[in-house]
């Protein structure tokens, strides 16, 4: 197979994506999962351009071992008019001590004269004395030529001119940079095929994403003779970000069947994109492809007939190849078939009961006709079906709640809610006092069932969503409620729906906890038939 090596800038690129800001022990977490994945060159940062990206450094020499990748650091060429040897930039990446330098120049005229505001032939000159430089300290070095498609299309011979100096310099690498993210896949097809005729060099390719096709110009570059790929996981960048590696790597790999991480690697690959978003503190987009949580999940009554009789029906790929799976979803679009699959992946077989069957999917359509929505609240449908099982005891019963919100003379809201519920034979009344009356409930049903499963204490609500559904009706309005928990290990979602928001959240609250219960230890105790 022909081999393409691929060069993360999550640490760099990634960190300049809106609303993520990555310490310095967030770098060594990621720096060592991408190790992990199969990356060849990770690029840590620019050293001197911040205090943490130069103690990151500082450290990664003594902390950081890394069994695969090679670490980068990165920085631009010498400034105009100052020596190589002399540029505090130049010399911050050398103190770097890294065994690959990343150095960014300018192709495109337009930043050589209005934005570094030199000459073209000192801005040459620049490019080949710094590349040179770090090569004089027995560096690797990978050119970045910055706005080089933008620089092509308006003056190619000097873009080219560009790359040459960079050439004379030693640099191992020459990577194309569509900075601007606009670029069409036919312009970076034609572009990037001319530039490896031209040039002895191997060839990189750097996109963003502004167009929606830093993909499609990254795999189009490699076709066209790019052997050195860059990215972030993700996605992640400045503006609408870079070419996500999440999707490179996996097209690279089997779809143009070019060997860039082995297959044990690739099956890592959704872990690695959900573990860089936590790190980073945000939300996994559920839609990213191949390592999404909807990117094998089917809806559509026809499709899970189909897939259930031959995968390769409705998904382009096994989802297992990318460690993702397969998920059926349950909603009023969905035929029986859904729900005999999703209870058979419950280990509920409801095969030899048809009118059961039939019954749950009148039951599930009934219900989202009421607001309900099971497709985003899988924990709730798998409680939907475990209720209609005659084995199911519920680890508790709710009897009565009453929750009151009143404003203190001070202007201080207060709430407070009230609980009854039954365990077995035993009935617990409590209450509880909170922020919001969502906060004051959970806090009187938490501390009713406290006694009897105290492993309650490790959920955590880590989201909480109200949609209007008919908002001409005004505050009469039907609500949905999401909620989201955790217990530190998984995650899962449930739903309730009402005219009345404390209701349509006491539901998903309700089905949260008991949802854990049901697949806790002392559920199973109480008397839980799951």
């Amino acid at each position: 197979m022909p081999r393409v090596v691929i060069y993360d800038t999550t640490l760099r690129d990634g960190a300049q994506h809106e609303g993520i800001s990555l310490s310095l022990e967030d770098k060594f977490k990621i720096a060592r999962k991408l190790d992990e994945l199969g990356i060849h060159y990770i690029e840590g940062g620019w050293p001197g351009a911040n205090p943490k990206d130069s103690e990151f450094f500082r450290r990664a020499r003594s902390e950081l071992r890394l069994r695969h990748a090679k670490l980068a650091a990165f920085g631009s060429t010498r400034r105009a008019g100052v020596a190589a040897e002399n540029d505090p930039i130049l010399n911050e990446v050398v103190l770097a001590g890294t065994p690959v330098v990343a150095v960014v120049g300018k192709s495109w005229v337009l930043h050589v004269t209005e934005v570094l505001r030199t000459t073209r032939e000192e801005n040459l000159r620049m490019i080949r004395d710094s590349v040179a430089y770090l090569k004089r300290h027995g560096l690797e070095v990978v050119y970045d030529a910055e706005h080089f498609f933008d620089g092509f299309r308006a003056d190619p011979e000097y873009a080219l001119a560009t790359l040459r100096a960079a050439a004379e310099g030693g640099a191992d690498w020459l990577v194309l940079c569509d900075t601007n993210g606009g670029s069409l896949p036919s312009d970076v097809r034609a572009i990037v095929a001319r530039v490896v005729q031209e040039f002895r060099t191997p060839i990189g390719i750097h996109t963003h994403n502004d167009a929606e096709l830093a993909v499609a110009n990254t795999l189009v570059a490699v076709e066209a003779g790019a052997t050195h790929v860059q990215g972030t996981i993700n996605g992640y960048g400045e503006r609408v970000g870079n070419a996500n590696l999440c999707s490179v790597i996996p097209n690279l790999k089997l779809k143009l069947k070019i060997d860039c991480i082995s297959d044990e690697q690739l099956a890592k690959l959704t872990e690695v994109s959900r573990f860089v978003a936590e790190v980073a503190n945000v939300a996994h987009p559920s839609h990213l492809p191949y390592v999404g949580a909807s990117a094998f999940a089917h809806k559509a009554g026809l499709h899970v007939n189909a897939v259930l009789k031959t995968a390769a029906s409705f998904e382009h790929i096994p989802p297992a190849l990318v460690g993702n799976r397969q998920r059926i979803l349950v909603s009023e679009l969905s035929g029986r078939s859904n729900i005999l699959a999703k209870a058979r992946q419950l280990g509920i077989d409801l095969s030899d009961n048809e009118a059961e069957a039939r019954r749950l999917t009148e039951e599930i359509k009934r219900l989202e006709h009421q607001g309900f929505q099971f497709d985003a609240a899988e924990a709730s449908f798998e409680l939907l079906l475990r209720r209609s099982q005659p084995a199911y005891r519920a680890p508790f019963e709710l009897l009565h709640f009453l929750v009151v919100v009143q404003r203190a003379s001070d202007g201080v809201l207060m709430a407070e809610a009230t609980v009854k519920v039954r365990v077995g034979d035993q009935v617990m009344h409590t209450a509880a006092e909170g922020n919001g009356p969502v906060h004051a409930l959970d806090s009187a049903l938490r501390k009713a069932l406290r006694g009897f499963y105290p492993e309650v204490g490790r959920v955590q609500l880590t989201d909480y969503k109200v949609r209007v559904l008919d908002g001409e009706t005004g505050t009469a309005a039907r609500v949905r409620v999401l909620i989201e928990s955790t217990d530190g290990e998984r995650t899962w979602t449930t739903v309730g729906s009402s005219t009345n928001i404390i209701e349509a959240s006491w539901l998903a609250l309700a089905d949260s906890l008991e949802y854990f219960l049901v697949h806790s230890r002392n559920g199973h105790r109480a008397g839980v038939q799951p």
